[in-house]
């Protein structure tokens, strides 16, 4: 097994890989010592448990399962799109322009993630929708729920990128297109942040904002976090950076679970 090959061909599509190790010499200097202690059998072991820690998760889920969540949260965000077109209270021009746009990107994903799960002999979900007793009545509110979804979106993708490290369907590498869609999705994030005159990215105070955006950003590790391998970036790289800098320089994951939970987007599907 090689260990840092792994860690590579995973840096080029997850940038923030080292960053969730809590001690990269730690690692490293682990490994070395199973290496000379002879005991390359436990090798393994000790990866998965590192990798399992990364990506915050205590139980592995299939692949046809981690591919069904997805599936799940994409048949939510279409339908919400689909709602929101057929409101009829998107502005005209470039607002309605980028809501057709990402409800198109949506419904690819679905179609993509719909036909893998059939290529892995799996049972694909269906009929996921919002909920349509918590479906905004104004523009202004449905654009925030938009934003909330999309940041889930985000988190969730690299919640599951540990899961899908070296599956395949065919010659298709999963975690690679889990990875090309998390990044779909955080254009969308930034873009819809954009047009509620937001940043486009996640300050730290987001986590005390009301629902449905606040629950996005909490967790166990929330987009609140200014601590990236051990090190906290507002106190232990001097003064350069605030909580908001360090916050918004990285997503932080979401599980399965707390993703799911009903006070995120557990709570808006039917």
């Amino acid at each position: 097994m090689n260990i840092f090959r792994i860690i590579e061909q995973l840096s080029e599509v997850d940038s923030d890989v080292l960053g969730r190790f809590d001690s990269r010499r730690a690692v490293f200097k682990t490994l070395g010592d199973t290496a000379k202690k002879g005991a390359l059998a436990a090798a393994p072991v000790f990866v998965a448990s590192l990798f399992q820690k990364a990506y915050g998760q205590t139980t592995a889920p299939s692949v046809i399962d981690v591919l069904n969540y997805a599936l799940t949260l994409e048949l939510l965000e279409e339908d919400f799109y689909t709602k929101m077109i057929a409101a009829g209270q998107v502005p005209t021009g470039a607002p309605a322009a980028a809501i057709a746009l990402i409800k198109k990107h949506e419904s690819a994903h679905v179609t993509l993630l719909t036909n893998t799960v059939k290529a892995l002999n799996g049972t694909p979900v269906t009929g996921k929708k919002f909920d349509p007793a918590k479906f905004p009545a104004d523009y202004t509110t449905q654009l925030a729920f938009a934003q909330a979804l999309e940041d889930t979106g985000v988190r969730a993708y690299k919640g599951q990128a540990g899961n899908l490290m070296g599956k395949t369907a065919g010659s298709t590498n999963l975690l690679q297109v889990a990875l090309q869609i998390h990044s779909v999705e955080a254009r969308h994030a930034a873009h819809i942040r954009t047009m509620r005159a937001q940043a486009p990215w996640i300050p730290a105070a987001d986590s005390n904002l009301p629902a449905p955006l606040g629950p996005v950003y909490t967790g166990a590790i929330p987009e609140s976090n200014v601590t990236q391998s051990g090190v906290n970036l507002t106190s232990q790289l001097g003064a350069t950076y605030s909580a908001n800098d360090a916050a918004a320089s990285f997503d932080e994951i979401l599980t399965m679970a707390e993703v799911l939970d009903a006070s995120r987007a557990g709570g808006l599907v039917v």
